[in-house]
């Protein structure tokens, strides 16, 4: 395959991705009307890149429903909050609830999708995002791995690539692991990659080419519909 050319069907971009060219891209592939989980941190721009006609409601593990965007200026009240304490607003039909509450919608199979962050994902889709591993490092689990195994569907959003240059979709995880064979999607700043029960899929890439970038993560990579 030529590094040059992008891969069947897919769009081509010049350069990395940013965050929130990242969330758009996830918010794209949202259904109308799932329901949705967004993780701490970079998961949670995906809120601002939802059509308004998109009626996909947001779930929060704190306990809501209905979230919107991130708030802003005078839209910011210190009591309503996502699951990473940045101030968000509602939407008409909000609702809130306990947290063992929103837990049991976790758990229960409730939610269509959820979107994390990872530290590490494999080949085969094991999810490692709460912990590193270093005696230094403060654990973080919170609610990821009820989400891993409760929604229907697993988008992860991360670097492809560490500080230092280490691949994040590995092999196998070093890890601790969060979930087992849970992620579906893995939404980067390099590509858009399908983890399926034949390997991993490269649906789009981003200022790299596709034989470029299976050498530098050293695993097979394979076009989407190949």
């Amino acid at each position: 395959m030529n590094p040059d050319q992008p891969v069947a069907g897919a769009r081509h971009e010049r350069r990395p991705l940013d965050g929130d060219a990242m969330a758009a891209l996830v918010a794209r592939d949202i259904p109308r009307g799932a329901f949705v989980n967004l993780g701490i941190g970079r998961p949670t721009l995906v809120a601002d890149h939802l059509a308004p006609d998109a009626a996909v409601v947001l779930h929060t593990e704190n306990g809501m429903l209905n979230m919107g965007p991130a708030a802003r200026g005078d839209e910011i009240d210190p009591d309503l909050t996502n699951a990473g304490k940045v101030p968000v607003t509602e939407l008409p039909g909000a609702a809130y609830f306990h947290q063992a509450d929103s837990f049991a919608m976790m758990r229960g199979g409730h939610l269509d999708i959820c979107v994390l962050g990872a530290f590490q994902v494999s080949a085969t889709g094991d999810l490692a995002n709460w912990h590193t591993g270093a005696s230094d490092a403060i654990p973080a689990v919170g609610g990821a791995m009820d989400l891993a195994v409760g929604a229907g569907q697993v988008f992860v959003m991360m670097t492809l690539f560490t500080k230092r240059g280490a691949p994040k979709l590995v092999p196998r995880c070093t890890y601790p692991l969060t979930g087992q064979a849970c992620v579906n999607r893995v939404y980067s700043d390099l590509a858009v990659l399908d983890i399926t029960p034949r390997g991993v899929e490269v649906r789009e890439t981003f200022g790299i080419g596709v034989d470029e970038l299976a050498g530098r993560l050293e695993l097979p990579l394979m076009a989407a519909g190949s």
